[in-house]
């Protein structure tokens, strides 16, 4: 199928095929350096580990959904598909739960943020990073991100510490955990 300018089908077959690829990298392990710490049916479990259910929606955001994510975000989406996950227990939700795969300098990193049901971040998890693992921050960089909602600046070298030596890492996750909390603003406060 022929992909140009004047065929938004095909584009965005182009950037959905381009993200399967992509995500087939990250989960496999490829490379020297690259690192699979969690596959993400072992992530979504333990986001929720005493969820009855989870469900998992796909969602194909349409322009005004991008736009919106992107300006509350303050950074670009990659794709307009975005897969939720949901956790339920006791018919009550949990929590929310989005898988964020981005690139740090050169190669991929992917991360799961798991949002409280007034959408805080509850815990973020690496689950894979393909860079050096030199660039990958410690376990206990990541918890600062505890209960931060929109609410505040999320921003490196201001309510974010910065990582000597891992500025990329630290300004790549900064922004996908600005996305995960615009994208549960845009499709749970706001609806899809």
């Amino acid at each position: 199928m022929r992909s140009d300018a004047s065929d938004p089908t095909g584009r965005a077959l182009a950037r959905a095929l381009g993200l399967a690829v992509l995500l087939a990298v990250v989960f496999s392990g490829g490379g020297a350096d690259a690192k699979v710490f969690y596959s993400r049916s072992e992530a979504v479990d333990l986001a929720f580990p005493q969820a009855d259910r989870v469900e998992g929606h796909t969602y194909a955001l349409d322009d005004d959904q991008v736009a919106r994510v992107e300006t509350l975000a303050r950074c670009p989406m990659d794709t307009k598909l975005v897969k939720m996950y949901t956790g339920w227990k006791s018919g009550e939700v949990i929590g929310y739960a989005f898988i964020d795969l981005h690139t740090v300098r050169t190669l991929p990193e992917a991360f799961l943020v798991v949002l409280d049901p007034e959408g805080a971040v509850r815990t973020l998890r690496v689950l894979a990073f393909h860079e050096p693992l030199d660039y990958l921050p410690k376990e206990r960089w990541y918890t600062q991100f505890d209960r931060k909602s929109l609410a505040e600046p999320l921003r490196v070298g201001g309510d974010v510490h910065g990582i000597v030596g891992a500025t990329l890492s630290a300004r790549a996750t900064t922004r996908g955990v600005r996305r995960a909390l615009a994208l549960y603003e845009v499709l749970v406060q706001n609806g899809p």
